[in-house]
């Protein structure tokens, strides 16, 4: 389904707001293609070893080099993060809830291993462990302010705040969901002047100078400007699960592109260019055969799609972003066993192996990296309300809620008292 005509519009709002935008992006263009060409066959080569590790312990150890790969490579395993036992548990709690619940929501419908569940006490106890808090903080403190040390006011990226996901337990076998995509805002990043404003060395030709870790123009972004169920509205610095189980390449991991910069200059020119050669035709992916170009007539943002009322994406593919070469770049994670944490940056290209080979289940807790900023503590207190009344967060398809289901947590489940802080209760000052 195309997008409507008023996109094509949008295309020339954006090339009229920077000078020379068509000599740039042709520039940057060619320089960004070359590079993935280099970038790529490493990755290849390379494989889940690609994808940094540490150990928790070692966070505040870590030699900048090792952060800075960190941040280019925009993914990381933390490792022993909670104790194996301690997640093993939550697992078989999360197993007994389900049976004690069978009524609950997930999919597949007729083999149900992805859960719609927030609410249940090892996903409470889990967001509000200290060990995960710490973990999210020190993530969301890679950000930085662009002009100065200190974010705007109401930000304080030392302070952690929980965002209210699910969980699966995945059997081996095949996996329809989570292609390649990328989440946190689908054409917002251009639409919206804010989250544009994230990518503004990208459209000004500069990509070299772009910093996926700015947070100025994250704070006031609208990512879910049609609020598409499902599409979240807050800034989560990180995106991120809790291992409950082993899981390791071909097991029904995580896959990612592991070059957020590249990826990120890529996905937002590609709108503005198009091949001028049959797929099948040598030389296609040559910059030379791709050319500039915004019509009356093209609306297009490849790999951005209607839905719920929305758009939804991007969504890279092989045949619309064929220079990521995603066939041989999507990494598998290294293995991780549980109590181990896998993050990756919002802006990341991401998706879930298709095929589980394993003989035992690949079993995580969604829990991401989200600091505290004004509109993602008004977020929080408006999840606070839903988790008192057992209902889906807000940024969550709306169905009948865990107000009913044997077991759901209450307050009182809450670990500690930054994790009450991190889910918007007021805590005592000692």
């Amino acid at each position: 389904m195309s997008l409507p005509p008023r996109f094509a519009d949008l295309k020339r709002e954006i090339v009229d707001l920077y000078p020379n935008f068509k000599e740039s992006a042709i520039q940057a263009w060619g320089e960004i293609i070359a590079q993935l060409k280099e970038v790529n066959a490493e990755i290849a080569k390379t494989g889940p070893d690609y994808i940094p590790q540490v150990n928790f312990a070692d966070l505040e150890k870590l030699e900048p080099e090792e952060i800075d790969k960190i941040k280019r490579r925009g993914s990381v395993v933390i490792k022993d993060v909670v104790p194996d036992e301690e997640a093993v548990g939550w697992k078989l709690q999360l197993k007994e809830f389900v049976q004690a619940n069978p009524d609950v929501e997930g999919v597949p419908e007729n083999d149900k291993q992805f859960f719609m569940l927030y609410w249940t006490k090892p996903q409470i106890e889990a967001r509000s462990h200290p060990n995960m808090l710490k973990a999210s903080a020190w993530l969301n403190n890679l950000y930085h302010a662009k002009k100065s040390d200190q974010p705007s006011q109401g930000v304080d990226l030392s302070i952690p705040l929980t965002y209210a996901d699910r969980f699966r337990i995945r059997r081996p076998g095949l996996w329809e969901l989570h292609p390649p995509h990328v989440d946190g805002g689908g054409i917002e990043r251009w639409e919206d002047p804010a989250f544009r404003q994230c990518f503004s060395d990208i459209l000004s030709g500069n990509w070299r100078s772009h910093d996926p870790y700015e947070v100025e123009g994250r704070l006031d972004a609208s990512t879910s400007r049609y609020n598409r169920p499902g599409q979240s509205s807050v800034f989560r610095a990180f995106q991120g699960w809790l291992a409950m189980s082993e899981t390791a390449p071909t097991e029904g991991t995580l896959r990612v592109y592991p070059d957020v910069i590249l990826s990120n200059s890529y996905l937002i020119l590609r709108p503005f260019f198009r091949p001028t050669l049959p797929a099948s035709s040598p030389g296609f992916l040559d910059a030379e055969n791709w050319e500039f170009g915004i019509t009356d007539t093209c609306p297009e943002f490849p790999g951005i799609f209607p839905r719920d009322g929305g758009y939804y994406g991007p969504r890279p593919t092989p045949e619309l972003h064929p220079h990521l070469e995603l066939e041989m770049t999507m990494t598998s994670v290294p293995k991780v066993l549980p109590g181990d944490t896998v993050f990756w940056h919002c802006d990341m290209i991401h998706s879930v192996e298709h095929e589980h080979t394993g003989t035992g289940d690949s079993a995580v807790m969604y829990i991401p990296a989200v600091p505290l900023t004004p509109l993602n503590q008004k977020y929080v207190e408006r999840q606070r309300e839903t988790f008192l009344q057992g209902q889906c967060p807000p940024d969550f398809p709306q169905g009948p809620g865990e107000a009913t289901f044997i077991g759901i947590a209450q307050a009182d489940d809450i670990l500690t008292s930054e994790g009450r802080r991190a889910m918007g209760f007021p805590i005592a000052v000692v």
